[in-house]
């Protein structure tokens, strides 16, 4: 038996079923847990091991670089050939710049364009605020970001922008998109969301180049595609051939990001759109326990949007999910704190344990309680490697040798370190480049020949101009890591860090030797940078035992041993401010994202709830999630706690809880006096 052979003998019968229909558009559901990957990737090696295309016949795409590796590596374990002979494997994103790179003449760009992040968004949008005479405080970037960003996953460039709205705001953000898009045009760069989208448009303007993919891709797989927006979905349906070899492996129950633009109706109508469409659901969970699963299936059972699918486990019934009220927040947390400690890390590496929460804000009283107690912790978040200040400085330098269009890098550069060049120079730059159409690089060229800087700062400008031309010519015979150990020598920035011997200094200088050591995992300076812009967060490494404080909407893909879900209150969880923007469309995102969070839990799992919560230093009562009320009693132990005893709840003859509070909420009419839990007395 090969190796292929035994990979789909270990499969059971729907993942093999799901591998083996390799023609026609395929749907594959697969619920949480249940080896969606593992069918992915046999499904992958399968095509190719038939001879039914060659590895860069076959489009496949995943949602984060980190998943796109994994795969990669698992596909290259089984797959004879060269290390070209490979699928295009990668993230929308990744994948759309490989197009671009090869077809940017075609839009009016240079093939070495720069992917601008978000600092220099903010940094563009800034000026242009600022040279439209707007004000400052009602146009942030963040706002036109978010707009812009909004338009872009509709696939709408400023020209095919309709204002629904007609009031001043919105026309002056509409304004700033359009000279925002002129602007990175004259910079020869793109952001993320232009990716995807001049991709689109390279496809539906240039039919000739589309044809040249729909020829080459025999295959398109697609990885968690009820993730995809509108714009993803229309840039895989335009790759599709007329063979519609399309297979979109997801879940619709974990669809949880549509405050990001994903659209939950790609994944439900995929069927309608393919009309020979097969849909194989996966059910059977390779994770949890049967508690577990019962806990979850019953919750999103609630949910009318859905394909539906009840998931199930051949392991043992497990640990009942336990449910714990408990007084306030502060008080949770540390009945949260003495749970891990008297039990849990008797039994689990604490690596192994997860708090999910709802609002990043609630891990405040963990974190406490865990320093005051002395329990490891990390928190996902926080400042990423790419984005602290000192990489942002080394990675500027680098993209500005990459290509002088990078106005925004060199701006940085000039900086970092400080050089005395301030706004009134800059300003003075710019304002030379918009008249004569000039990069900032060449706008210095041209004002030191014409000499209309003062003295001190000409041989400071023609100094670094000498330099970067330098560093050019040095690109081209050394290695980019020693390229930039050149650049951080001569530019100063390293003596500037030397030379303050402090901790945070120190910390610095080992992130850049980290950085140099990093380059060396890439073949070149344009890999490398292509790297940077599409890292994400997700990819991060996590190092030493401790427990793990996240969102529930940073767990999605991961699992651990034991699960901890506080916070289970009216308001915050579902969250008051989704409902009262989207109604009942919310709501079902919020059980989906309920049921994301129960299925991390492996072994056991706890949810929990405040009777009364801390809110920008008021004490608010709350009242007990209604998705609590949807949780099977047989699964659910719900503890004795001491507030019961302290006589704070009123009971009925058969021992149910009724609330006096008057709750308003969409969905709910009124939430008055309604019997939620049933707790021993």
């Amino acid at each position: 038996m090969n190796t292929i052979d035994k990979l789909i003998s270990n499969l059971n019968k729907e993942q093999k079923d799901a591998v083996l229909s390799t023609e026609g558009p395929n749907l594959i559901v697969a619920g949480a847990g249940s080896g969606k990957t593992r069918v992915l990737t046999t499904r992958l090696i399968h095509i190719i091991n038939q001879k039914k295309a060659f590895p860069n016949q076959i489009l496949c795409v995943t949602f984060t670089n980190k998943a796109a590796k994994e795969m990669q590596n698992r596909v290259m374990q089984h797959v004879k050939g060269t290390s070209n002979a490979i699928p295009w494997l990668g993230t929308f994103h990744s994948i759309s710049v490989r197009f671009l790179r090869r077809h940017a003449e075609a839009l009016g760009y240079k093939s070495n364009f720069t992917i601008l992040d978000t600092d220099d968004q903010k940094k563009l949008i800034r000026n242009i605020v600022k040279s439209e005479d707007l004000d400052a405080k009602k146009f942030s970037p963040q706002l036109i970001m978010y707009h812009i960003d909004q338009w872009k996953n509709k696939g709408l460039l400023p020209k095919d922008v309709e204002l629904k709205k007609q009031g001043l705001i919105m026309k002056s953000i509409l304004k700033v998109y359009e000279i925002y898009q002129v602007k990175t045009k004259d910079l020869n760069s793109f952001d993320f969301g232009d990716l995807i989208l001049f991709c689109v448009k390279l496809f539906e303007e240039h039919k000739d180049i589309k044809e040249i993919y729909n020829n080459n891709f025999k295959y398109v797989l697609v990885d968690e595609f009820q993730d995809t927006n509108f714009i993803q979905n229309k840039w895989l349906n335009l790759l599709v051939n007329k063979n519609e070899n399309i297979c979109c492996v997801g879940d619709d129950d974990q669809s949880i990001y549509s405050w990001r633009g994903a659209e939950i109706k790609n994944f439900l109508t995929f069927d309608k759109i393919y009309k020979n469409c097969k849909v194989f659901k996966l059910e059977q969970n390779y994770r949890s326990t049967k508690n577990i699963l019962e806990t979850a299936s019953n919750l999103i059972s609630n949910n009318s949007n859905r394909v539906g699918k009840k998931l199930w486990s051949s392991s043992n019934q497990g640990e009942l999910v336990k449910l714990n009220c408990y007084k306030t927040g502060k008080e949770e947390a540390q009945g949260i704190s003495d749970i891990i400690e008297q039990i849990i890390k008797k039994k689990y590496s604490l690596n192994e344990v997860s708090i999910l929460v709802r609002a990043i804000y609630q891990t405040r009283e963990f974190e406490e309680r865990f320093l005051q107690v002395g329990i490891g912790y990390r928190v996902l978040g926080g400042i990423k490697f790419y984005e602290r200040a000192e990489i942002k400085d080394a990675v500027s330098y680098l993209r500005i040798i990459n290509q002088k269009f990078d106005d925004l890098a060199l701006e940085r550069v000039i900086g970092s370190p400080k050089r005395g060049i301030g706004e009134a120079t800059l300003n003075q730059i710019y304002t030379f480049g918009k008249a004569n159409k000039l990069c900032l690089e060449d706008s210095i060229t041209k004002i030191l020949e014409k000499g209309h800087f003062k003295p001190k700062i000409k041989t400071t400008l023609k100094q670094l101009i000498n330099m970067i031309q330098k560093w050019r010519r040095d690109a081209a015979i050394m290695k980019h890591y020693d390229l930039l150990k050149l650049v951080l020598d001569e530019s100063g920035y390293s003596s500037m860090l030397k030379n303050k011997k402090d901790l945070e200094n120190e910390n610095r200088l080992e992130n850049l030797k980290e950085l140099l050591r990093a380059m060396q995992d890439y073949e070149s300076l344009q890999s490398f940078l292509e790297h940077v812009a599409l890292a994400t967060s997700i990819d991060q490494e996590w190092e030493g035992a401790k427990i793990n404080l996240m969102t529930m909407h940073a767990a999605k893909g991961l699992e651990f041993d034991v699960v901890f879900l506080p916070g289970w209150e009216e308001g915050l969880f579902p969250h008051q401010k989704s409902l009262d923007e989207k109604g009942d469309f919310a709501l079902e995102e919020e059980r989906r994202l309920a049921y994301v969070g129960i299925t991390r839990a492996k072994k056991e799992a706890y949810i929990s709830f405040a009777m009364k919560r801390a809110f920008h230093g008021d004490w608010m009562d709350a009242l007990p999630s209604r998705f609590i009320n949807e949780i099977p009693d047989e699964s659910v132990e719900k503890n004795e706690i001491d507030i019961v005893k302290n006589d704070d709840f009123d009971f009925n003859q058969d021992n149910s809880i009724e609330f006096d509070n008057e709750y308003r909420s969409p969905g709910w009419d009124r939430f008055k006096k309604k019997k939620l839990l049933k707790w021993k007395k």
